[in-house]
């Protein structure tokens, strides 16, 4: 169940820790032992998923708390659509075996490797207009708070806690536990073509209003976008052949572009003509397929990241001061910035809390300079009401988050309650949470 102290890094590499003990538990006593002995060494504990948060939500230099081996048991229910799954389960296994019953989530992010845990409490979520996160999904769960008690939850059962830890930062309790609903299987039929971002803008309310799931990414120096939308479809009748899927999601998407990537950190000069190569290289293309292999596509090259959520109604404002800043950067970005969108929500920390959102995501390649670019966006996301996402890289603190969440005061009682001698703190949550 446990080993030795041991280095952790997340996937982008930015951010590391040395806990002071690991451990996996396979049973939910073994997750209330050790919150325990963490308790009686003085020690914190943090639960860490797959690392693709940029954030130090996971960091820990006390117990380090690893959920892959946890086994609660796996239970679908067909005729309601339910399921419930250790919490440590991937995005990628969970899809899988829903496959296998006929179901399917409503929708996901673009990758596939965290857990349902990490994704779950940092506020994961795709594009879809009429959709929220995927903690919108969750209809109960399990988990060990700060005192060791197990608490079960859902809308009928400690509504309180439901509410806070769908999106719960680790801050409230441990996850161990979780019930999901899905819907039917699905095929999606996927079109991606470029355009010009002011085209794209000026018709944005048609386009994100008649199609599923609406995303495009802008390409810094130009006024190009490659725009994709993904719709729901009766027969997966187009499905993308084997080598175009390789060519064009492996070999140009990673390949292709990490090589890019690697030129313009070398020879900066070169970035705007890289990316205006970019939006220029990338064609049309349809295709169909079972609705996760649609959404997740692989992403191999490495990259910091930076997410805020803001009304609707400013993105053309955030984008227009967003091309002034890389415009006047002292240093090139090599990264699109993706634009997303996500119905509103229930849930205290959603960043989707009460609004409809749309997402910029705004990303540097590893090794360059970032921090003044991501500083100055936020700035303006601020200013415009935006809320971080909590597993990507952000500068807010407890005092400017309080403003920014209606629902924050509650969510700070109920870590009180569960958590009142700060058992799953670290640096991180002290700064946006407070002590």
């Amino acid at each position: 169940m446990s080993g030795m102290p041991a280095a952790w890094s997340n996937w982008a590499g930015n951010q590391h820790s040395t806990a002071a003990l690991v451990t996996r538990p396979r049973t939910v006593a073994e997750v209330v032992e050790a919150v325990g002995a963490a308790a009686d060494a003085g020690r914190t504990i943090r639960a860490v998923g797959s690392g693709h948060s940029f954030t130090g939500a996971a960091l820990t230099d006390g117990h380090r708390l690893e959920l892959s081996d946890l086994d609660t048991g796996v239970t679908v229910d067909t005729v309601r659509r339910l399921i419930t799954v250790p919490a440590g389960m991937t995005l990628h296994a969970l899809n899988e075996l829903l496959a296998t019953h006929g179901l399917a989530l409503p929708n996901l992010g673009d990758i596939d490797a965290q857990t349902v845990a990490g994704a779950l409490s940092t506020g994961t979520h795709g594009t879809g207009a009429r959709l929220g996160c995927l903690s919108t999904f969750v209809t109960a769960l399990t988990l060990v708070t700060g005192t060791g008690e197990v608490l079960h939850c859902s809308a009928d059962a400690h509504r309180d806690v439901f509410a806070a830890a769908r999106v719960g930062l680790g801050a409230v309790g441990i996850l161990v536990e979780v019930t999901l609903r899905c819907v039917d299987a699905f095929v999606l039929r996927a079109h991606e073509r470029p355009a010009a971002l002011d085209a794209v803008l000026a018709d944005l309310p048609s386009l994100v209003g008649q199609h599923d799931h609406v995303e495009f990414y802008w390409f810094p120096y130009t006024t190009r976008v490659q725009v994709k939308t993904n719709d729901r479809v009766d027969a997966d009748d187009r499905p993308l052949p084997r080598w175009r899927g390789w060519l064009d999601d492996e070999f140009l998407a990673n390949s292709v572009f990490a090589g890019a990537c690697r030129l313009g950190r070398a020879a900066p000069a070169l970035v705007p003509g890289i990316s205006a190569v970019s939006a220029r290289a990338l064609t049309e293309r349809t295709y169909t397929g079972r609705s996760d292999r649609v959404f997740c596509t692989p992403r191999r090259v490495r990259f910091v990241e930076m997410e805020y959520a803001l009304p609707r109604a400013v993105l053309p404002a955030a984008l227009d001061a967003l091309r002034r800043i890389v415009d006047g950067l002292p240093f090139k970005v090599l990264f699109p910035v993706e634009v997303r969108f996500t119905a509103a929500d229930d849930i205290w920390l959603s960043h989707g809390y009460g609004r409809d959102s749309v997402y910029l995501a705004i990303h540097q390649y590893v090794g360059m300079p970032f921090e003044p670019y991501f500083r100055a966006f936020e700035e303006v996301a601020t200013e415009l009401d935006g809320r971080p996402h909590w597993g990507k890289l952000h500068y807010r603190d407890a005092e400017s988050l309080t403003t920014a969440y209606p629902k924050f005061a509650d969510f700070l009682t109920v870590r009180d309650r569960l958590d009142p001698d700060r058992r799953f703190t670290n640096p991180y949550l002290t700064r946006i949470l407070g002590t």
